[in-house]
């Protein structure tokens, strides 16, 4: 069976599974609630997050499985090896992603688009410098393992690579339009799938697809080619935790100042307006065109 179509396989599964799990883990946190305080913390969490964390639970492993039955058996094929380069390459993206949405924010606080929240005192300036640069290693990390050293990777082995590259990257960016829904009926075993339906309507609601869908598409892109380019994931860890950092502090930091033109400016995700895409063409071209990364055409072993 092509790679293509045993992700697609593989996706449709986890989100059946994940979907039918999920009462069931509700309802043994339920009965565990007395069991100590973290049981109980957890029997407190709505629904929903059972169904996020079933379907997140399967699909670590299940891409590990994917991975294998690609061909991958290594951390090198994932794209995780020592090399001279590494450091240099790690800075670089880190540099290109932290500069890139850097613009974004100060445009959009510079045209009042977005203002810096009142009494910001250094205590929350820390607390939130010091969790946004956690966050954005961890996420960075992790999600170029899933999305471009296992999932790129086993699609570029039975596929040419640009279309490997175009398939992860929708994909990637699909992952982020769940819809966010708040189960308040009785929950059932078929609960799961009912909320899954529902989560899925974000696929189709125009206003939140376009532009936020164009620009996590630019951002696949662009961390995949980097990878494809390089032959490892140091670039494209950067780039991501670069990104990710302020996608933690805009947020946090400030606040909506006109809602004029938010369809160009976005909103407080600093990701969901046009002024994100046209700022990630510059490096894209840059990329693309760049000399200074070692080409990798062909695949690693």
């Amino acid at each position: 069976m092509r790679p293509i179509w045993t992700l697609f396989l593989f996706i449709g599964g986890v989100f059946m599974a994940g979907a039918l799990l999920a009462p069931w883990l509700y309802w043994s946190v339920q009965w565990s609630a007395d069991a100590g305080p973290w049981f109980a913390e957890m029997a407190r969490q709505p629904f929903h997050r059972f169904v996020h964390r079933a379907m997140l639970g399967l699909a670590v492993p299940g891409l590990w499985l994917l991975a294998r039955h690609s061909g991958i058996h290594s951390w090198r094929q994932v794209g995780l090896w020592r090399s001279p380069r590494a450091g240099r390459q790690f800075a670089c993206g880190l540099v290109i992603g932290f500069l890139s949405l850097a613009v974004v924010a100060w445009l959009a606080l510079a045209f009042d688009a977005r203002a810096w929240k009142s009494h910001l005192s250094p205590a929350f300036l820390g607390e939130n410098l010091a969790s946004a640069a956690l966050t954005a290693l961890a996420v960075g990390t992790l999600e170029e393992i899933l999305f471009r050293g296992a999932l790129f990777s086993g699609l570029r082995r039975g596929e040419q690579w640009m279309s490997a590259l175009l398939t992860s990257s929708v994909l990637y960016a699909l992952v982020h339009f769940f819809k966010r829904v708040e189960w308040t009926e009785r929950i059932t075993w078929y609960s799961g799938v009912e909320l899954l339906g529902q989560m899925l309507g974000g696929f189709i609601e125009p206003h939140s697809l376009i532009p936020g869908f164009i620009v996590l598409l630019l951002v696949g892109i662009i961390l995949a080619l980097a990878y494809q380019k390089t032959g490892a994931l140091w670039f494209s860890i950067g780039a991501h935790a670069g990104w990710i950092f302020w996608l933690k502090l805009y947020g946090a930091l400030t606040v909506e100042h006109s809602a004029a033109w938010e369809s160009f400016w976005g909103t407080s995700k600093l990701t969901d307006g046009w002024i994100a895409a046209l700022v990630l063409v510059v490096p894209l071209l840059l990329l693309w065109d760049s000399t200074r990364l070692r080409s990798s055409n062909v695949r690693v072993a």
